[in-house]
């Protein structure tokens, strides 16, 4: 069978404020730098920049995808037909749902910077996991692309 077009796609970027908190960190960098000199003042606020603007990329880096019959979260592949339905969070319940509500077993993709999520039950009696809690900007577009591949799977 051959791969479907990928009916979705997101990747958790992190947000603009992060680049300019980036850029203080450089500056920071500059200032600690600057009692040695010039370059090394010019040098620590481009390291610095630089060195955040790397941690704030690789931690905005997470994609989710559905395409050929799976859910790619991060590292995890799920086959879309171990999946249940699939319940839209809004940033209140999304929030109940990664502290007190959170089952340990859970699989958990969060990224604090984004308020809603999409919690998905686990069918398949031989995982322990009971869901997948997914933070997304578009919830509903990944539960209808989720609907879509159970019913072509």
């Amino acid at each position: 069978m051959q791969p479907s077009a990928v009916p979705y796609e997101e990747r958790l970027t992190a947000p603009r404020s992060w680049w300019l908190i980036s850029f203080l960190v450089g500056v920071a960098m500059a200032l600690i730098l600057l009692p040695f000199g010039t370059l090394p003042m010019l040098g620590g606020l481009v390291g610095g920049t630089a060195a955040a603007a790397v941690v704030a990329s690789a931690y905005g880096s997470l994609r989710i995808r559905v395409v050929g019959g799976l859910l790619i979260a991060g590292e995890a592949k799920i086959p879309v037909t171990a999946l249940g339905e699939a319940e839209i969070l809004d940033p209140e319940e999304a929030r109940a749902w990664r502290t007190y509500k959170a089952d340990t077993r859970a699989f958990l993709l969060l990224r604090a910077y984004i308020p809603r999520a999409l919690r998905v039950q686990v069918t398949d009696p031989a995982d322990p996991t009971p869901y997948l809690y997914l933070s997304t900007r578009e919830p509903e577009r990944l539960a209808e692309a989720l609907q879509q591949a159970r019913t072509a799977a």
